[in-house]
């Protein structure tokens, strides 16, 4: 009910965006990335950074971020982004025991754990982020589509 709930709440903030579909999509994308990695609580400002840096839309980052980083997908993704990262570096698995997924507790595990995480952080969320874009303007173009017909009807 609580997921129903989210993605409902989700789609009518999605569908009520404006703007160039590359642009949201883009904007998306730049939000599924940063959702992906390990850098609770900074979410909301490296969007804002990267929004104004890069020139996209912030409001369709925010949304990627939101649906991406939620307390089911962030245990699974630090561990994958863990064991991608030592794979990686080469390092021997440390004890990967995360009580608070925010930056500066992963910081306090030692360099050991925060490098891998980082590392793997970054190449998952590049993994999930790109397909992200593309999904993303596909959906948005369907929808607009669909919107444009819709409304050809009701005017003969």
């Amino acid at each position: 009910m609580i997921f129903r709930n989210r993605f409902r709440k989700f789609y009518q903030q999605f569908i009520s965006l404006k703007g160039d579909p590359a642009s949201l999509a883009w904007g998306m994308a730049m939000g599924v990335f940063i959702g992906v990695t390990p850098t609770i609580p900074f979410h909301t400002a490296l969007i804002v950074v990267f929004g104004f840096l890069f020139k996209k839309n912030m409001a369709s980052a925010y949304l990627g971020s939101l649906i991406i980083s939620n307390p089911l997908t962030i245990p699974i993704f630090y561990f994958s982004e863990y064991q991608i990262g030592r794979l990686i570096t080469g390092q021997n698995e440390a004890a990967l025991k995360i009580e608070d997924y925010s930056f500066t507790s992963i910081l306090q595990l030692g360099w050991d754990v925060a490098v891998p995480l980082l590392i793997g952080g970054v190449l998952l969320a590049a993994f999930i982020a790109v397909p992200s874009y593309f999904l993303t303007y596909r959906i948005i173009c369907s929808l607009r589509k669909k919107t444009h017909e819709i409304s050809q009807a009701d005017y003969p």
